[in-house]
């Protein structure tokens, strides 16, 4: 559809003048347009209610984005032992305690069942989706290990393929609370290279659903979809009290780490009318062992 039929047209070598009974005579004819029948006014847009929110399983981490949104994405990115595994614990704990359907989207196979347990995991309420449960084997006990690199690489891409393809499905069938996506051991370039489509897909998947739909990544990779964007960080490490006993000069290996010292720094919040700038929380972690 053009524009041109809506306006005045002019003599060859004379303007327009511009008439304020314009733009009723152009609303009038697109409104009549059968083309733009569905299309709705911005005066007649529904205002969008603010999400239920839920809590993450951490009282500090509630205090500073006043929880998780239901119906929205919220990513959570951080470096190794930066304390996210812990917060997708606290947060899978607290979801099958408040009696909800759970899935984890376990992409690299990372779990640990033990650590899930004392975290307070309900396994019964909870799916566990293992991709690429391949048995890891070191590089350097054979050759070629350039080779096996990019062997490896191709199956961390294979694994994020599969999923994508799974989240989709879970979304789609609904009925869970939390859904959760583990790309914390995936490459940065492999989580960087997921389509946004994928994101702006899932996004909407949940909205208008009670779900919760939780990413947890090295760097931000979900972009302008996530709702709550939270990066951690470790700030410090909890050693025992036998620890605290040794010398300086002891050996790092004899040294028990019993936690971390953890710090959420709130990047973006649109369920907030004005979003911090920031805004950092801490925490602190304790380590699981096991006979």
């Amino acid at each position: 559809m053009s524009l041109f039929p809506l306006l005045p047209h002019a003599a060859a070598g004379h303007p327009v003048a511009f008439n304020q009974q314009w733009p009723a005579r152009i609303c009038e004819r697109l409104s009549a347009d059968p083309q733009l029948a569905e299309v709705v006014p911005a005066s007649r847009l529904e205002v969008r209610p603010t999400p239920e929110m839920v809590s993450s399983g951490i009282r500090e981490i509630d205090a500073l984005t006043g929880g998780l949104p239901r119906g929205c994405l919220t990513e959570i990115c951080g470096g190794a032992s930066s304390g996210r595994t812990s917060m997708l614990l606290a947060t899978l704990a607290a979801a099958t305690q408040r009696q909800e359907a759970c899935a984890l989207v376990d992409v690299s196979d990372a779990l640990d069942p033990a650590s899930a347990a004392s975290a307070g995991v309900q396994f019964e309420r909870a799916l566990w989706v293992r991709c690429g449960a391949t048995q890891k084997t070191s590089p350097r006990r054979h050759r070629g290990t350039e080779k096996k690199f990019g062997r490896e690489q191709k199956e961390k891409g294979a694994s994020v393929e599969q999923a994508l393809r799974v989240t989709d499905l879970l979304l789609q069938s609904g009925g869970f609370g939390l859904v959760i996506i583990d790309l914390g051991d995936v490459p940065i370039k492999i989580a960087r290279r997921i389509p946004l489509t994928s994101w702006f897909r899932f996004q909407r998947a949940v909205e208008r659903t009670p779900t919760v739909l939780f990413v947890i990544s090295q760097a931000l990779c979900t972009q302008s979809c996530a709702a709550v964007l939270l990066k951690v960080r470790a700030s410090g490490k909890k050693l025992s009290a036998l620890s605290s006993q040794l010398s300086a000069k002891s050996p790092s290996h004899t040294q028990l780490l019993d936690g971390l010292h953890v710090e959420g720094e709130l990047v973006r919040s649109r369920t907030q009318r004005k979003p911090p700038q920031s805004v950092t929380a801490a925490f602190a972690t304790t380590a699981t062992r096991t006979g």
